[in-house]
């Protein structure tokens, strides 16, 4: 895997994100779905976010990385329209979205799986799934490809169909929250922190999950604070500190920026992966 390095400035301001570091090289165009440019988010009297910018290039996995209160959920939140910018752009497909409603958004085929899940625990996998099934009132209307393809990639959820949903594992209710979004067949999924609580195994296959899914062309933005697993299936990712995109060092390798969010989240980068090592490209 090579990596280019990019600064925040570059970012954030519009310009072109020029590489940085030994035998960096020149960042492709990307054709991109979703695009922030300059998003200010406010909740209430705290100003949350302070002028993301953020690519989301169309059948890839991006990762959107950072410590608790960084404004992870903010964005995720923010591009859904729970929350509405005070100043920038979110732009989906090439249209603008800042100013739609929730309904809408989701009308236009982004799924968000939020960090609690959002669950139905008294209903049965099934009854979750049929809610996502937006032209199908009853389970013998559900799209029976689509389904038999939910099958295949979470066999937990054909396993537990007619289970309530509230007597599954933590991560048995992850599978089922991100099955019940890929219900409509989204052109964007975005999760929160799908691994959060999880053990080991069943976040490395979630994360593989998330990987298939993107293979398969839907889009993907995730949240994650399990860095070194999720770089490892992830095409690109930013980092966030404090609201904004934080630059490190010119010539700091990916390895001396992972280290610096691992250990104390002062660094930040956005970056381009491509294959399946972190060292720098020579």
């Amino acid at each position: 895997m090579s990596m280019v390095l990019m600064t925040a400035a570059g970012l954030s301001h519009g310009a072109s994100s020029a590489p940085l570091g030994r035998g960096a090289r020149a960042v492709a165009p990307v054709d991109a779905l979703l695009e922030l440019k300059g998003v200010h988010t406010h909740i209430g009297a705290y100003h949350i976010l302070h002028g993301v910018d953020l690519v989301v290039p169309r059948g890839e996995l991006t990762l959107l990385l950072g410590r608790n209160g960084a404004g992870k959920t903010t964005t995720l939140r923010t591009i859904m329209g729970l929350w509405q910018a005070s100043k920038g752009a979110v732009r989906f497909a090439g249209r603008d979205i800042t100013a739609l409603h929730t309904p809408q958004i989701a009308g236009m085929n982004i799924a968000y799986v939020p960090e609690n899940m959002g669950i139905f625990a008294d209903l049965t996998v099934k009854e979750n799934l049929l809610l996502a099934a937006r032209k199908a009132s009853n389970a013998a209307q559900m799209d029976a490809a689509r389904l038999q393809w939910i099958f295949r990639l979470f066999p937990a959820v054909e396993k537990f169909w007619n289970h309530p949903a509230g007597k599954l594992s933590g991560g048995q209710k992850q599978m089922v929250a991100v099955a019940r979004a890929m219900m409509c067949a989204p052109r964007l999924l975005m999760l929160d922190e799908p691994s959060l609580g999880l053990a080991p195994k069943m976040v490395d296959e979630l994360l593989g999950i998330a990987r298939r899914i993107a293979n398969a062309g839907t889009t993907v933005l995730m949240v994650e604070q399990n860095v070194r697993k999720a770089l490892a299936v992830a095409d690109r990712g930013y980092v966030l500190e404090r609201g904004a995109l934080v630059a490190i060092e010119r010539d700091a390798g990916e390895e001396a920026a992972f280290e610096r969010l691992a250990d104390d989240g002062k660094g930040g980068v956005g970056f381009g992966v491509h294959g399946s090592s972190f060292k720098e490209s020579k």
